[in-house]
């Protein structure tokens, strides 16, 4: 059921159809949502269709993060236009079968559709998760022919990445992974300190939180500021990042570990020198947030030394 639905149907929903067109009016007026700047089509604008919803198509496997794909779910599922009897997304999960999957923290999916199944998306959606089969990749390859948006959230970029899709375009993801995903794969741009990054079809979010405003831009492009606003309002949703690619600065700052600040020599995320693991290199201690970085740094330390500053 959806939210507005659900809304509708509640006990308290007759005080609140009474209170809430006068306030979200004086919201619109004092946004300048009325007329103005947010009546104009937005930059790189995308073509809803004439009749029926634009089907969202949310790639996921095991260990597929949850805020990553259901932030963005919950937002093209509560886009509406009033008035309009069509919803503006259709949503479904798609995986290589339809066997339940384990999200990240143990909840268990049952996906809607296999890729043999599945309707072509013309959003698609890919969290940070862990399955990267070559099925999966042609999959998204296929899917991206034809899509309008092609989006990752967080380190979903690296699924994207795998794809080749990437190559020669700029992109964001996790700000940890910023370096590793820039020495992995050479040759796509990324952008430190970005929300979300545009280029062509392809879309990549920031970190965890920063696919609800990649989500919102989305929906932008389709409908227009005002509609994406409105849809915000109704979320409770009071950040402002979708409107601002550029408002993760804070993470564009490359932090470098110290004794006091102890930081994973590949990631940049905070480590505890007790129990971390830990490599000596040239007589310096590096340490690191899990195993599989350890390894990443012995195999090619000299890619890491020199952005990490070396912890005594």
């Amino acid at each position: 059921m959806k939210r507005r639905e659900l809304l509708k149907r509640s006990a308290a929903f007759g005080l609140m159809a009474a209170v809430a067109p006068v306030a979200f009016a004086k919201f619109h007026s004092s946004a300048g949502l009325i007329g103005g700047a947010e009546s104009m089509a937005p930059a790189n604008p995308l073509t809803p269709p004439a009749h029926g919803s634009i089907p969202a198509g949310f790639l996921i496997s095991d260990g597929a993060v949850i805020i990553d794909f259901c932030g963005p779910w919950e937002v093209f599922q509560d886009a509406s236009i009033p008035g309009r009897q069509d919803a503006l997304f259709s949503t479904y999960t798609v995986a290589e079968t339809t066997k339940p999957i384990h999200a990240s923290g143990g909840m268990q999916i049952i996906p809607d559709y296999s890729y043999e199944t599945a309707p072509l998306p013309k959003v698609l959606v890919i969290p940070a998760q862990s399955t990267r089969s070559e099925a999966t990749l042609q999959w998204i390859r296929k899917v991206s022919k034809t899509s309008d948006v092609t989006m990752s959230v967080c380190n979903g970029a690296y699924l994207l990445a795998q794809t080749g899709l990437l190559a020669g375009k700029a992109a964001t993801l996790h700000h940890g992974s910023y370096s590793n995903l820039a020495m992995q794969y050479p040759d796509i741009h990324v952008k430190r300190g970005a929300r979300f990054v545009e280029d062509g079809n392809l879309a990549t979010a920031g970190g965890l939180s920063s696919g609800i405003d990649l989500a919102f831009r989305v929906v932008e492009r389709y409908y227009g500021r005002a509609v994406a606003r409105q849809v915000a309002f109704d979320m409770e949703y009071q950040g402002q990042g979708w409107m601002d690619p550029d408002s993760n600065a804070i993470y564009a700052k490359k932090y470098v570990s110290s004794n006091e600040q102890p930081l994973c020599a590949v990631c940049g995320m905070g480590v505890d020198l007790q129990t971390s693991p830990k490599s000596v290199y040239k007589g310096v201690a590096y340490y690191f947030c899990g195993d599989a970085h350890k390894q990443q740094f012995d195999a090619t330390p000299d890619q890491f030394v020199d952005t990490a500053k070396k912890t005594t």
